[in-house]
């Protein structure tokens, strides 16, 4: 009789465990309402969709900033307040739109042979005003808050991470539309944020290096100023000539690389820093 449960007792137990695999969950397969998708099988041809990581300014407070990033025509990804808000000690960026998502940032843009960066990018907005026009004819740029950049880090230093995005492809709104944009302005910490692994950045030693003992403030070339420009990303003329259009576009260049003097005249420096971004990055 022992025999008989215990026989009855296993095949019961065999009989579960049967039925458990049959029935098991696939991972592997999505049920839509008339149809299932089989995702068991994955291209090797594929890569990010999100390249480039835009840096931008508001331009205005933090209430009109979040109307129109959440009412108006323009949006970003995320928007980190002027004072960010602390849960658990860590601080608080509002994020507008889901990186699955497209936001309308960027605008008429251009980096590295690409259009439409809105396409391939993700944006950073963050509150600040700009400049100020001051009593000269120079504005006055507003700096930003230590609790703006530190939380502006740690978000860039993961959107990085998550998308495999290059140094040279962190970039200012002005890098992408040097004709129309200046955000995020000459005060925003890029040398600094380069040394935490976000973005790009040029060695000393071999900014001096392509100086070869000359004066900084000498002239250019402004042809070789234009090629390294267009070889390294920006949209700009190879005509040679210092036109306004090549100003605007050394302007913004050097807003980013270059704070303490971005008038956009095509001197030596600057010839000599582009050089060394592309020694160091266009491998």
């Amino acid at each position: 009789m022992k025999k008989i449960i215990l026989l009855l007792i296993t095949l019961g137990l065999t009989g579960c465990v049967g039925y458990q695999s049959e029935t098991k969950a696939d991972n592997s397969l999505i049920h839509y309402k008339d149809y299932v998708v089989n995702t068991s099988y994955s291209s090797q041809s594929q890569d990010e969709r999100i390249r480039f990581l835009i840096f931008h300014y508001t331009a205005v407070n933090d209430k009109e900033s979040l109307r129109l990033l959440t009412h108006g025509s323009v949006s970003a990804y995320y928007l980190i307040p002027s004072y960010p808000k602390q849960l658990n000690k860590k601080p608080v960026v509002l994020q507008l739109v889901p990186e699955n998502k497209r936001a309308w940032h960027a605008g008429v843009s251009s980096w590295a042979g690409r259009n439409n960066i809105n396409d391939t990018s993700l944006g950073i907005e963050i509150v600040n005003d700009g400049f100020h026009e001051g009593k000269t004819d120079r504005p006055l740029w507003i700096p930003y808050h230590k609790e703006q950049t530190v939380l502006a880090t740690h978000l860039a230093r993961d959107i990085i991470a998550r998308y495999h995005i290059k140094p040279q492809n962190v970039l200012a709104h002005s890098d992408i539309a040097p004709l129309r944009k200046s955000d995020p302005g000459p005060l925003f910490p890029w040398k600094e944020m380069a040394q935490q692994g976000i973005g790009a950045w040029p060695d000393t030693v071999t900014v001096k290096k392509y100086l070869q003992g000359t004066h900084r403030w000498s002239p250019g070339d402004v042809a070789v100023i234009q090629q390294a420009l267009a070889a390294y990303g920006y949209t700009i003329p190879q005509t040679g000539n210092k036109d306004k259009e090549t100003c605007r576009v050394i302007r913004a260049f050097q807003m980013h690389f270059r704070p303490n003097n971005f008038t956009g005249v095509a001197d030596k420096e600057t010839e000599a820093i582009i050089q060394a971004l592309l020694e160091k990055y266009s491998h």
